[in-house]
């Protein structure tokens, strides 16, 4: 029988009124969240946010001063190694051994969960398998990532958390990464994704939550924040001609924010429930329709709309220092 068989059908993580207090400081405030079995969920929000705050807490390495959570149907305290053995983590600050292999590494980690998956395999898909008998040492950073996100992947989790997994990686690493996190989801695994890297978000997840000063600000779909927000798409229209007051036209309609044409290219700024109206004025207009593009609001754009945050804080720093402590290594 398949692991996947016994998935549970309550929802992947519960908060409630969760918040975390050190001292005077409120690094989280009643944050109620659900996230749905078998979602590929985004959360973001900037540097000190309170992100890996609530991802501790959802693996009881941190305690909330108040309020409950559940993780895969159980009591994420009390229940808290249960909620373990069914999660794979790939954390921002994780620890390899550089003394051990590849293959040594996923062997640890399988012991760990009990199971009896090929290291192998796991290695090959990661795009690690010419390298199973290299020490990690000798790793990149981008090859110690994919040595990580393996061994989340040990024992086929009901849950992934992943904070940061694109860091390292070059755009043909982000993008296996991206195709083995959709392979989790349609397998049945819930993919809870932490990350900085807004464009790898916007990629891949089904609905995102922003995080700011420890509230809750948004959760939605990414289209769902746009109609929120009313973000402006950008029409840009190759046409034959600009007929006199074509411009003043399309300024008139509703939503229209603005218009200008450089030579017969027309670019139009509206909400994006509009842009049919605005191409179905240039039609009718008899301006000759040879091309168009449509721009949405970017994820960044939303992002830095909703929390503020200036737009260094959406890049991910170069390097990182990896944790002293082995315990995320061995989840």
């Amino acid at each position: 029988m398949s692991r996947t068989s016994s998935r549970t059908s309550s929802p992947a993580i519960e908060l409630r009124g969760v918040q975390k207090q050190y001292g005077d400081v409120i690094a989280l405030k009643d944050l109620d969240l659900t996230i749905e079995s078998g979602e590929i969920f985004g959360f973001l929000g900037p540097n000190g946010a309170g992100k890996s705050t609530t991802i501790d807490i959802l693996l009881d390495f941190v305690r909330p001063t108040d309020g409950s959570v559940r993780v895969l149907g159980l009591d994420a305290q009390t229940d808290s190694l249960a909620v373990r053995r069914r999660t794979g983590v790939l954390p921002d600050g994780y620890h390899v051994y550089d003394r051990l292999t590849g293959r040594q590494h996923l062997e640890f980690a399988i012991a760990s969960k009990g199971v009896a998956d090929d290291p192998e395999a796991l290695l090959e898909r990661v795009g690690l398998g010419d390298a199973a008998a290299r020490k990690a040492g000798e790793y990149s950073k981008g090859m110690k990532q994919r040595l990580v996100l393996a061994m989340a992947l040990v024992g086929e989790p009901e849950l992934l958390i992943l904070d940061e997994p694109s860091t390292g990686l070059d755009p043909a690493g982000a993008r296996e990464m991206r195709r083995i996190i959709r392979e989790e989801r349609d397998r049945g695994a819930t993919v809870f994704f932490s990350s900085h890297v807004l464009e790898q978000v916007e990629a891949v997840c089904d609905r995102v939550a922003i995080l700011n000063a420890g509230e809750l600000v948004a959760v939605d779909t990414i289209a769902g924040l746009r109609a929120a927000r009313g973000a402006d798409t950008t029409l840009t229209i190759t046409v034959e001609s600009v007929p006199a007051g074509l411009l003043d036209s399309i300024n008139r309609l509703p939503g229209v924010t603005s218009v200008y044409a450089d030579g017969t290219t027309v670019t139009v700024a509206c909400e994006g429930a509009r842009k049919t109206a605005v191409l179905r004025a240039i039609e009718e207009s008899k301006a000759g329709v040879r091309d168009f593009e449509t721009v949405s609001a970017s994820l960044e754009d939303l992002f830095i709309g909703y929390t503020g945050a200036d737009r260094s804080v959406v890049s991910p720093s170069p390097t990182r220092a990896p944790s002293a402590g082995p315990r995320e290594a061995a989840r």
